[in-house]
C-alpha cells in the first residue's frame, strides 16, 4: 500500500515583524528537514541550509534581513549561525557559545537574546547591534528562554511550572530579577505583548482548570477569572496586543479560540475536526496553523488561504474504521483511539503508546497505524493517566508509581477490547517511542502474560542510568515526576525501571535506538539488550545514526519498516513491504 512517510516539521513559519512578507520555515529537502526563506509577495522560496542530519531550529530578525539557524550535531550540541535572507552570502557564526539551544528571542531594536544549555545549566546571552555579547544570567537548574519584550528591557525565562522559579523575569539593564513561583498554582510563560507596555502573557493552572494571566512590572500577576478552560491550553498574542489566540487540546482533538482582553469575551474559530499541532497569528494578522487528522498528514492551513511553497491539495485516505472508545476504570474513564480493519473481528492488535509523558494520542496522522491496518491488525492508541487533554487531575495522576500507573490503564483497555470482541486474546503487541518506548519495555516485564511482542524506539530502559547521562531538561522532568533524583529516591526509580523486570520478560523484544540520542542515552539501551541476550530472550537491536527526534525520511522509513516487520512476524503474519510509496 502507499503511505505518507514525510518529514513535515510541526511548527508554523516565522515572519519578520517589520517586514511581514518575509518569513522562514522548516521544509522538506530530499527527505530532510532544512531551513527555507520565503517571500510571500513574490512567492519565491530559497533553501538556506543543507546539512546531512537536517536543520529544524530557526528565526528571522524583525527587519527581515537576517535568518538565524542552529547548526547542531545529532546529540543536539551546536551553535547559532546567521545568514542573509536572500542567501547572498554563506552563514556566519553568531558569536555565541556552543551548547544546546534553549530559546531565541528578538526585539525591534535589533537586540537578540539566546538561551544556551549544557551540563552546567542555562546561560542567557544578549547581543545588541554594535556591542559585545553580554552574559545576562547563568543558573545551574533547568530553564528555557521564552521571550524578550519589544522594548528589549525585560527577558523572561521558564522553569518547571511548579518550581519556585517557574517564571523568571530579568531586568536587562540591571540584571535584577523577579521570580514567579509555580505554587500554589502552576505557571507557564507565553511571551510579551508585541506592542505597547511590557505585558507578559501566562497560562495558570487553578483548582478548577486553566486560565490566562497578565504580569506587568507595575501591577504584578493578574489572573483573568472570566477566561477558564477545563483542559490544557497553549496561548500566544495577536499582533494588536489586545487579543490572545488559545489552542485547547481536549479529548484527543484541538480547538482554537480568541480571547478579547478588552471585551472580556471568548470566540471560537472555525477549524476542521482533528488536531492542531501549532498555531500562530502572524505579524500581518493572518492565522496560520498546522492541522492533521488520523487519515491526513500534517499540513499548514491559513486564514487567507496562503500555502507553503510546493504544498499540494491531494487528500490522503487510508483503510479501516476509526472510533473513540471510553473504558471505565476505578480511576476514571480511559479514552482510546481505536482503528480496526474492515474485516470482521476479533483481530490481532497493536498498542501504540505515546510519549511525553505529558503528551497524548491525538486524532493525528501516524503512518504506522495505516500500515498495521493494511495487514489486518487493529491499532489502539490509549490516553492513560498523565496524558494531556483530560484535565489536571488526570494529567498529574501517577499514584501507582511512574509508569506502573499507565500500565494499569493500558491493561484495562486491553481487557475491555478483548471482551468486546475487537482484539484476539493472546495476539497483541505493544509498541512505543521515547517515553512510550519506555512504557512498552516496562510492560514487557511487568505484564509478560499480556503481550505477544514488544517494540521500543529510543526508549528508557534503565531510569537511573538514563538520568545520569541525559540532558538538563530531561533530568528536571524526571526529578519532578519522581519527586527527587535517583540518589535521593533509588527505590522509586528502580520500581519504575524496565531493567528491574528483565527476568520476567517472555515476549520477543525489538529495540531501535539512536547512536547519538541525548535524551534516552544509547548506553543504557545496549546494557538492557545485553542482559536480554544473557537471559535467552528472543530480541533484536537496531541502531540508527540519529538523535532522539528523527526528521530524516530515511530514518523514519527504516524505523517504520523494522517495527512493522518484527511485530507482524511475532503475531504470525507476513506483512507487505511497509515503505511502499513513502515520501
Amino acid at each position: 500500500m502507499d503511505v505518507s512517510v514525510n518529514v513535515f516539521f510541526p511548527e508554523t513559519p516565522a515572519f519578520a515583524e517589520l517586514a511581514p512578507h518575509r518569513g522562514v520555515y522548516v521544509g522538506d529537502a530530499d527527505g530532510r528537514c532544512e531551513i527555507f526563506s520565503w517571500d510571500t509577495e513574490s512567492g519565491a522560496s530559497r533553501q538556506l541550509t543543507d546539512r546531512a542530519q537536517g536543520t529544524v531550529t530557526c528565526a528571522i530578525e524583525p527587519d527581515g534581513q537576517q535568518v538565524w539557524w542552529f547548526d547542531n550535531e545529532f546529540n543536539g550540541i551546536g551553535s547559532w549561525r546567521v545568514q542573509p535572507f536572500d542567501g547572498s552570502a554563506a552563514a556566519q557564526p553568531a558569536g555565541l557559545p556552543a551548547g544546546r539551544p534553549a530559546g531565541l528571542a528578538m526585539a525591534l531594536d535589533g537586540t537578540v537574546v539566546a538561551g544556551i544549555s549544557d551540563e552546567r545549566g542555562l546561560a542567557v546571552y544578549r547581543r545588541r547591534p554594535g556591542r559585545p555579547i553580554e552574559l545576562l544570567r547563568k543558573q545551574e537548574d533547568y530553564g528555557q528562554l521564552v521571550d524578550v519584550s519589544s522594548s528589549a528591557g525585560l527577558v523572561v525565562l521558564a522553569g518547571e511550572p511548579d518550581a519556585p522559579n517557574a517564571v523568571v523575569v530579568i531586568y536587562a539593564e540591571t540584571g535584577s530579577v523577579t521570580e514567579l513561583a509555580g505554587s500554589p498554582h502552576r505557571l507557564w510563560a507565553a511571551g510579551f505583548a508585541p506592542a505597547g507596555a511590557d505585558r507578559l502573557l501566562l497560562a495558570v493552572q487553578t483548582l478548577t482548570g486553566y486560565r490566562l494571566a497578565i504580569w506587568t512590572p507595575e501591577d504584578g500577576l493578574s489572573v483573568l477569572e472570566w477566561c477558564e478552560f477545563d483542559t490544557e491550553i497553549a496561548v500566544s498574542w495577536y499582533p494588536d496586543g489586545q487579543r490572545v489566540l488559545v489552542r485547547q487540546d481536549r479529548h484527543a482533538r484541538s480547538v482554537l479560540q480568541v480571547a478579547d482582553l478588552t471585551a472580556r469575551r471568548l470566540t471560537a474559530l472555525e477549524t476542521p475536526p482533528g488536531s492542531i499541532l501549532a498555531a500562530a497569528v502572524q505579524p500581518d494578522g493572518d492565522l496560520h496553523y498546522v492541522w492533521t487528522d488520523s487519515t491526513r498528514p500534517p499540513r499548514l492551513l491559513t486564514g487567507s488561504g496562503l500555502r507553503l511553497p510546493g504544498a499540494h491539495g491531494v487528500e490522503d485516505r487510508h483503510p479501516g474504521r476509526r472510533e473513540d472508545v471510553w473504558v471505565p476504570t476505578e480511576h476514571g474513564r480511559v479514552h482510546a483511539l481505536v482503528a480496526v480493519p474492515e474485516s470482521p473481528g476479533p483481530h490481532p492488535g497493536v498498542f501504540l503508546l505515546h510519549g511525553g509523558p505529558f503528551e497524548a494520542a491525538m486524532d493525528a496522522y501516524d503512518p504506522m497505524v495505516s500500515v498495521f491496518l493494511s495487514i489486518g491488525c487493529a491499532v489502539i492508541r490509549p490516553n492513560y493517566r498523565g496524558s494531556t487533554g483530560y484535565g489536571q487531575a488526570w494529567r498529574q495522576d501517577f499514584g501507582d508509581g511512574v509508569g506502573l500507573t499507565q500500565l494499569a490503564d493500558i491493561a484495562a483497555v486491553l481487557r475491555y477490547l478483548t471482551d468486546d470482541g475487537i482484539l484476539r486474546a493472546g495476539q497483541v503487541a505493544v509498541c512505543g517511542q521515547s517515553w512510550g518506548g519506555y512504557l512498552a519495555l516496562l510492560a514487557a516485564g511487568v505484564q509478560p502474560e499480556l503481550w505477544r511482542a514488544v517494540a521500543a524506539v529510543n526508549p528508557i530502559a534503565d531510569y537511573a542510568a538514563a538520568f545520569g547521562r541525559s540532558t538538563a531538561a530531561v533530568r528536571a522532568l524526571d526529578t519532578a515526576l519522581f519527586g527527587g533524583t535517583p540518589d535521593e529516591l533509588p527505590q522509586a526509580y528502580a520500581r519504575s525501571s524496565p531493567s528491574s523486570y528483565l527476568e520476567q520478560v517472555r515476549a520477543p523484544v525489538l529495540l531501535v535506538a539512536g547512536t547519538d540520542d541525548p535524551k534516552c542515552p544509547p548506553e543504557q539501551v545496549q546494557s538492557y539488550a545485553n542482559r536480554l541476550r544473557e537471559l535467552g530472550v528472543e530480541m533484536e537491536l537496531s541502531w540508527t545514526k540519529s538523535g532522539h527526534e528523527g526528521y530524516e525520511v530515511d530514518v523514519l522509513v527504516e524505523t517504520l519498516g523494522a517495527v512493522v516487520k518484527f511485530v507482524a512476524t511475532a503475531l504470525g503474519g507476513r506483512p507487505e513491504p511497509a515503505t511502499s510509496g513513502a515520501r
